[in-house]
């Protein structure tokens, strides 16, 4: 029988929450092998994975999948802990099962409900298992997914970073063009614009006229602290809005490509060459960890607790 030492113990504790006795006792029966004594509690059920659910899980991936035909495409992120367990097999491995199953997955799935590929648990209980052996909280945070509009529709893929910041793009060209160079460029340039200028939404039509109003009432305080005369007011808000929009809006800004021309500029005179009409239909964009407030710590800080000293 493999030596059981004091350190072996600890560490599973550290990766599980287990109790000492428990720890022990699957060390044991795992022979010394601490994969298998994760595995032993999980059996048992004694692994407290739920106790890590409050550490900040702010680094991992967004993974981006493509069908063959670029009829569909869908964006996953799956949240950890540490840039170090992000860039590691198992962590991709979980990604990678994550994201085959949402590209089968109809809109508004519940991800972690779903069987985990080639086995017989739950995603979340392949997430519950991986946690225990990290020993980092980790997250399914969201996914979406887009289906290309009209015969000579694409969706197109930008991952930026190997995987900090992914993109992808429903455009349609007029029939027949799908597949011409000068389309495909433009996709590409309008995902990279997207993860580059992060634009709100395609078309100043699909901005919330609530929004709008709320942003008007912003434009109206600051020129109430500047002090300009009220009458002068809506011609000023006007333009301000406008100028707003250019910046929200994907078609409205300036190409980072050419910046003497909009992104619409560049739209329309790809259809004016290809005989049609050019579209943008939809994007989503998912940056890694938006909107997660994550702690400043510095390296040997974050070291020393991974490790428990």
């Amino acid at each position: 029988m493999a030596d059981i030492t004091a350190s072996m113990v600890k560490e599973l504790r550290e990766r599980t929450q287990a109790g000492m006795s428990d720890c022990k006792s699957a060390l044991v029966e795992a022979g010394g092998d601490m994969d298998k004594a994760v595995e032993v509690l999980l059996k048992k059920g004694t692994v407290k994975a739920a106790s890590r659910a409050g550490r900040v899980a702010a680094e991992g991936e967004v993974r981006t999948w493509i069908s063959p035909d670029a009829k569909k495409g869908v964006i996953v992120e799956v949240n950890c802990q540490t840039d170090f367990v992000s860039r590691g097999d198992a962590f991709k491995a979980f990604v990678t099962g994550v994201t085959e199953v949402a590209s089968k997955a109809k809109p508004g799935t519940d991800l972690l409900k779903e069987k985990f590929p080639g086995t017989d648990k739950t995603i979340d209980e392949a997430r519950t298992e991986f946690i225990a052996r990290s020993g980092e909280n980790t997250i399914v945070r969201r996914w979406d997914a887009l289906e290309a509009t009209g015969p000579g529709g694409v969706i197109h893929a930008y991952v930026h970073m190997g995987g900090k910041l992914a993109v992808l793009v429903d455009a349609e060209a007029p029939h027949a063009h799908r597949e011409h160079t000068g389309f495909r460029a433009f996709i590409d340039n309008a995902a990279m614009q997207i993860a580059a200028m992060n634009p709100f939404v395609v078309h100043k039509d699909h901005v919330d006229p609530a929004q709008i109003d709320k942003q008007k009432e912003i434009f109206a305080a600051q020129l109430k602290e500047e002090g300009k005369p009220e009458a002068a007011w809506p011609k000023i808000i006007d333009g301000k809005v406008n100028k707003w929009f250019t910046e929200i809006t994907l078609l409205g800004q300036d190409s980072v490509i050419d910046n003497s021309k909009t992104v619409d500029k560049i739209r329309q005179d790809l259809g004016k060459e290809l005989g049609g009409d050019v579209h943008v239909h939809a994007f989503v964009r998912y940056g890694l960890g938006d909107g997660i407030e994550r702690k400043s710590e510095d390296l040997a800080a974050e070291v020393a607790k991974t490790i428990g000293a």
